[in-house]
């Protein structure tokens, strides 16, 4: 089954959610998302509806989100069924003066788009997770980390030897 149309249709979603965001701030949620959707932040704070999302997105952009804009770039969209779609794309909010995301701001989002009655594309549900480099795992970092993990394990293993009897 060919799904290029409904892939575009979701593409532009998405792009249209970055441009309102500069524009509209958190008015443009109400647009863009189910009202029963999930959005998971980057800290793991978890707001449940598209109220929730709205009034929290409204303190951020009175305050740390003034004046910012989205860039990002979906890398994927998998459909689940006709009407469903997981979508995975990496993105970075952007302050006025930057052209360019920091590496460190970078996050990967993983949502889940529905189609609704109308036939346009709603956020569902949005988990956005910050991107960590973990440290080679021959830096003496991981190896001391390594070293103090199986040291715990062995006195846990002394403490509780009913553990390993099973």
């Amino acid at each position: 089954m060919d799904r290029s149309t409904d892939e575009a249709a979701i593409r532009r979603m998405f792009e249209a959610l970055s441009e309102a965001w500069a524009r509209e701030g958190a008015s443009a949620v109400e647009r863009f998302y189910t009202p029963d959707s999930d959005y998971v932040t980057f800290d793991g704070s978890w707001l449940r509806g598209r109220e929730a999302n709205r009034r929290v997105h409204e303190e951020l952009f009175a305050g740390v989100l003034a004046g910012t804009r989205l860039v990002g770039e979906i890398e994927g969209v998998r459909f689940l069924g006709p009407d469903t779609a997981l979508v995975v794309s990496t993105g970075a909010v952007l302050w006025p003066w930057q052209r360019v995301a920091p590496a460190s701001r970078r996050s990967r989002q993983t949502l889940v788009v529905v189609r609704g009655d109308d036939g346009r594309w709603r956020i569902a549900s949005f988990q956005n997770t910050r991107v960590q480099r973990l440290p080679p795992s021959d830096s003496l970092f991981m190896r001391l980390f390594v070293a103090v993990l199986r040291f715990r394990l062995a006195l846990w293993r002394r403490r509780h030897p009913e553990a390993l009897a099973s």
